[in-house]
């Protein structure tokens, strides 16, 4: 939503566009020429790797009895997910994306837009689900 509202109103792009950005990762250029087939694409894109950022937090609460600590506390929730939000940008912006591109990441005004907006677009949404889950409240075998 939040990239999604950017691409219309700040950026004065479409919805469309902004998803065959993200196919144009693996498809390159011509992901521009897709239509409605290559912006799916590029939001089932998205999906998938918000599922998987979503997967890599749950491991690390279901392992980290110090991190379950945190998430307990007064504000823990927002601490972690001001930490774990801005995280994945970085991750993406400056290893994934230019991995799969063979471009550098372009660090200007939206980049930066973009690392803040992780904090409460992507981290606090993330945090927040697995935190509540049951399983944030497990142990593992070796904390027993």
């Amino acid at each position: 939503m939040f990239s999604s509202a950017l691409s219309v109103f700040a950026y004065g792009s479409t919805v469309t566009r902004l998803w065959q950005g993200v196919a144009s990762t693996v498809l390159g250029i011509e992901a521009f020429n897709g239509g409605l087939a290559t912006a799916s694409l590029g939001l089932f894109m998205h999906f998938c790797v918000a599922f998987g950022w979503s997967s890599v937090f749950l491991a690390l609460v279901t392992r980290s009895a110090r991190l379950r600590d945190v998430l307990m506390s007064r504000n823990g929730v927002l601490t972690v997910a001001a930490v774990y939000g801005p995280f994945v940008w970085l991750v993406m912006s400056l290893v994934v994306i230019p991995l799969a591109t063979a471009r550098p990441p372009a660090i200007n005004a939206r980049w930066w837009v973009q690392l803040i907006g992780h904090f409460p677009f992507v981290g606090l949404p993330i945090v927040a689900s697995i935190s509540r889950a049951p399983t944030a409240r497990l142990t593992t075998e070796a904390e027993k």
